[in-house]
């Protein structure tokens, strides 16, 4: 009998916990793949002990140093553990590959899709730090703010039109690589992962900003971001 893989995943004050774009991706895929599954709920300042306490792999900074992070997943049929959600992703096709998530070998394409699109929406994102630090707790809040500042200095922009302005830019962007595709997902008829990628930060908003804040971004490209995130969880079994 297969035992539950272990998710590890970032504690907060929200219901139900999850709202990282990083940590969801994971739990998406696992869903869609019908593989069984727990989540470990850690705090933010805790990550670093807590992920040297089971012998995670550190992920590097851009200056070389160590930096312990999740979504790191256990996986007691195989003992595989493995740090980073697109190594996960890798790790769950190679491992189980019933209902693929990198299909007709798409892996190389959708690893160059995700830097793609994370350079697109990166710039105009950073206004979703803020609300983050507020649904940790105080000791994680700190922590977050000193390691997210590392790669992203402060201040961060605070919801502005200025800063909605730069994110709709760039999800212009990817909805013309939706249009191109000539389906419903960005290759075409197929689910993959790279529809996971954009789902998970869509969910980001969804789960972090206010209830105004998010209806004005899904609304955008005639309401294409709500439908995106609405479909993938209905196919992920999320819904």
């Amino acid at each position: 009998m297969m035992l539950p893989l272990v998710l590890y995943d970032i504690l907060s004050k929200l219901p139900d916990n999850y709202f990282s774009p990083n940590t969801a991706r994971p739990r998406f895929a696992l869903s869609y793949k019908d593989l069984p599954f727990v989540t470990v709920w850690v705090e933010y300042s805790d990550i670093p002990i807590a992920m040297k306490a089971i012998g995670a792999t550190p992920n590097k900074r851009p200056d070389g140093s160590d930096i312990f992070t999740v979504p790191v997943l256990s996986d007691p049929n195989t003992g595989a553990l493995i740090t980073d959600s697109l190594e996960i992703a890798s790790y769950l096709e190679m491992t189980y590959p019933e209902k693929p998530i990198f299909p007709h070998n798409s892996e190389p394409l959708i690893r160059a899709f995700e830097s793609a699109h994370l350079n697109l929406i990166i710039p105009g994102a950073k206004f979703v730090l803020v609300p983050c630090a507020e649904i940790l707790s105080p000791a994680s809040a700190k922590f977050f703010m000193k390691a997210r500042s590392a790669n992203l200095p402060l201040p961060w922009d605070e919801f502005s039109p200025e800063s909605l302005k730069i994110l709709e830019k760039g999800y212009n962007s990817v909805y013309e690589w939706y249009q191109k595709s000539g389906g419903k997902w960005i290759m075409g008829d197929t689910f993959s992962y790279a529809d996971i990628i954009v789902a998970c930060w869509l969910l980001w908003y969804k789960r972090v900003l206010k209830e105004d804040e998010w209806a004005r971004i899904s609304s955008w490209n005639g309401g294409k971001w709500a439908q995106v995130l609405a479909d993938v969880e209905k196919e992920c079994k999320l819904a």
